[in-house]
């Protein structure tokens, strides 16, 4: 872990190694009570090198190959925006006529929210299109 083993440590690097060792943990190259001993010596560690004989016997971390971007849309940002925005209001819409429309069967307003859905999001091709 370092060139200096004298050089004291703080909190961050004894998490770091909590971290590390951890990981080497839940890979299978410590047992249980291997895992809470050296779990132990690295919370009461001072200086690097107390530290480094925590990890003499385990591998060195592969480095993680940086997360690759997803892929941005082609579309423009605003396409679907207008059918997220008109199905939120959708609802509101049929509550307000539910009780301000006097009709017999009012409850059938409420029917306008998976008609809505269907309109706006059901067909098969643009769900294909999106992907």
């Amino acid at each position: 872990m370092s060139d200096l083993p004298d050089i004291r440590i703080g909190t961050a690097e004894r998490e770091q190694a909590l971290d590390l060792l951890s990981e080497h943990f839940a890979a299978g190259r410590l047992t249980v009570v291997e895992f809470d001993e050296r779990s132990a010596t690295v919370a009461g560690a001072t200086t690097r090198g107390e530290l480094d004989r925590v990890f003499a016997d385990l591998p060195t971390p592969a480095v993680a190959a940086p997360a690759t971007p997803r892929p941005t849309s082609t579309k423009p940002d605003g396409d679907h925006n207008w059918r997220r925005i008109v199905m939120s209001v959708i609802p509101l819409v049929a509550l307000v006529l539910f009780f301000v429309v006097p009709v017999d069967n009012s409850w059938l307003f409420f029917l306008m929210i998976p008609a809505a859905g269907a309109i706006l999001f059901g067909t098969r091709n643009d769900r294909e299109r999106d992907r």
